[in-house]
C-alpha cells in the first residue's frame, strides 16, 4: 500500500521521468513511461524540471538541521536539570559584579550587619533602626521584622544549624530568637556595660561570644544565659570577635589598633597583632582553602602543609588597609592597599583564591590572594558599605584536618551569593 496519494504519485513519476530525460537515460525513461502509462512530454519549463534534485537536497538540509536542534535541545535539558544552586556552584571562581540582583529596601536607618541562614534561602539584616529584618534572598522578597531591641542592632548571626538567631545591640542586650518557633525572642542576656558591637555562636552552639565598647569580650551559656567568662586585654572598644572553626581560639579587634588571638577557656591572649595605624574595624580567620594562596603570597615554603584552623587571619582598618597575618607568630605577611576610606568588612572567597573587602569608599574590592593584587572593584552602594556576607557554606568537618579535608566535593559546599548592607539603608544581593 502506497503512502502517497494519486496526485503525489503522479507528481513523483513525472519528476522521475523529467530527471531521466534530462540525464539522457532514454531507455529507462521509455520503460518507466510505458510501465506507468503516463502520457508525459518532457519540458524544461514545466514545474517538474529539476524538482527531484530540489526535494533531495532540501531533505538532507532538513535532516542536518533536525540533528543540530536535537543536540542543542539535549544540552539545554542537561542545563535545566541542574538546579540553580548546582549551576552556580559550577562557577567556583564567581565574584560579585554590578548590577546587584536585588536591592532590598525597608530599613529606616543604616544597615549594620547581614547574615545568611545556613540552609534556607533566608537573609537577616540588622539595622540602626533597632530592628532585624528577614528576607528571601532568592526572590528578593521581604519576610518579616523582628522587634525587641530598643536601640541599633549592631550584629546578627545564625547558629550552625540555623535553628537560632543571635543579635546584639547598643541597648546593652543580647537576644536569641527561635527561628522554628515564629522567630520568637526566647532569651535575653543582660550583656555588657556599654554598646555591644559583635556576637557569634561558638562552634557547638552551646555558647555565644560577644565584644563590647566596655573593652571586654564575654562568653555566655546559651541554655542558662549565664555569663561564663569575661575576657579583658584590649584597652579600648572591642569592635569584632570571631571564633575559629574548631573553637579553640577566638580573634578580636579593637579601637586600640590591635587584633588579639585569645584562648576562650583561659581568657589569655596568645598573640597580639600590631601594625595598623587606626581602629581595626573587622577581623576574620582565613579558611583552610585559602592557606595555599596565602603561603604563596607570603613566600612561606610549601613544606609548611599544616591545615590547622586559625593559622592565618585578615584585618581591615580605618587606616584604609587590609593586613594578612600569621596568627602563630604574629608576623605581618602582607598589606593590601587600594581602598580610599575605612575598610568595614572582609570575606574570604570559599574557593580560597580571593579576599573580598567592603569599604566606606562605597566599593567592594576583590583581591587575588596569591599575588595580593586587586583584580576587581565593584561600585556597590550610594553610600558607605558597612557589611558583607557570603552565602551558606557547609561547615568544614573538624575531623578532616589533613588533606582529606580538601576533597573533590569542594564546589558543592558553597552557594554563590553575596549580600552587602549600607548607610544608604539598603541591602544588595549579588547573584551569578
Amino acid at each position: 500500500m502506497s503512502l502517497l496519494s494519486e496526485r503525489q504519485k503522479e507528481e513523483l513519476q513525472k519528476s522521475i521521468l523529467e530527471y531521466l530525460h534530462a540525464n539522457n537515460f532514454n531507455d529507462a525513461f521509455n520503460a518507466l513511461k510505458q510501465e506507468t502509462g503516463i502520457d508525459y512530454t518532457p519540458d524544461p519549463k514545466a514545474k517538474y524540471a529539476g524538482l527531484l534534485e530540489k526535494k533531495w537536497t532540501s531533505v538532507i538540509r532538513l535532516q542536518k538541521k533536525i540533528m543540530d536542534l536535537e543536540n542543542r535541545n539535549a544540552a539545554l535539558q542537561e542545563e535545566l536539570s541542574l538546579s540553580p544552586a548546582k549551576r552556580a556552584a559550577l562557577q567556583t571562581d564567581w565574584v560579585p559584579r554590578a548590577p546587584a540582583a536585588y536591592v532590598l529596601k525597608g530599613h529606616r536607618a543604616q544597615v549594620l550587619k547581614v547574615a545568611f541562614h545556613p540552609t534556607f534561602n533566608l537573609l537577616a539584616s540588622a539595622s540602626e533602626d533597632a530592628t532585624v529584618k528577614i528576607w528571601d534572598w532568592e526572590t528578593g522578597e521581604f519576610e518579616r521584622t523582628l522587634k525587641g531591641h530598643t536601640r541599633g542592632v549592631n550584629d546578627v548571626a545564625f547558629d550552625s544549624k540555623g535553628n537560632l538567631l543571635v543579635t546584639c545591640s547598643s541597648d546593652l542586650f543580647i537576644k536569641v530568637w527561635d527561628v522554628q518557633n515564629e522567630w520568637r525572642n526566647t532569651k535575653t542576656f543582660p550583656g555588657h556595660e556599654h554598646t555591644i558591637s559583635s556576637v557569634r555562636f561558638m562552634p557547638g552552639d552551646q555558647q555565644i561570644v560577644s565584644a563590647s565598647r566596655d573593652q571586654t569580650i564575654r562568653i555566655f551559656d546559651v541554655a542558662s544565659t549565664h555569663l561564663v567568662r569575661t575576657i579583658t586585654g584590649h584597652t579600648d572598644w572591642v569592635r569584632c570577635v570571631e571564633p575559629s572553626e574548631d573553637g579553640r581560639v577566638i580573634i578580636s579587634c579593637s579601637n586600640d589598633q590591635t587584633a588579639r588571638v585569645i584562648d576562650p577557656l583561659s581568657g589569655e591572649t596568645k598573640m597580639e597583632l600590631r601594625g595598623h595605624e587606626h581602629t581595626i574595624e573587622v577581623v576574620v580567620f582565613a579558611p583552610v582553602a585559602a592557606y595555599a594562596a596565602i603561603r604563596e603570597l607570603a613566600g612561606i615554603p610549601s613544606t609548611e602543609r599544616s591545615n590547622r584552623p586559625a593559622a592565618y587571619a585578615a584585618t581591615g582598618s580605618r587606616d584604609r588597609t587590609i593586613k594578612l597575618w600569621d596568627t602563630q607568630t604574629g608576623q605581618l605577611l602582607r598589606t593590601l592597599q587600594g581602598h580610599d576610606n575605612w575598610v568595614r568588612a572582609l570575606v574570604f572567597h570559599p574557593s580560597g583564591k580571593f579576599l573580598l573587602s567592603a569599604c566606606d569608599d562605597k566599593t567592594i574590592r576583590v583581591w587575588e590572594l596569591s599575588t595580593g593584587r586587586c583584580v576587581k572593584t565593584v561600585e556597590a552602594h550610594g553610600h558607605f558599605v558597612n557589611c558583607m556576607a557570603w552565602g551558606p557554606q557547609a561547615p568544614a568537618d573538624p575531623k578532616a584536618n589533613g588533606a582529606a579535608g580538601n576533597g573533590k566535593a569542594e564546589p558543592e559546599k558553597f552557594v554563590n551569593v553575596v549580600a552587602t548592607g549600607s548607610v544608604d539603608q539598603t541591602i544588595k544581593v549579588w547573584l551569578p
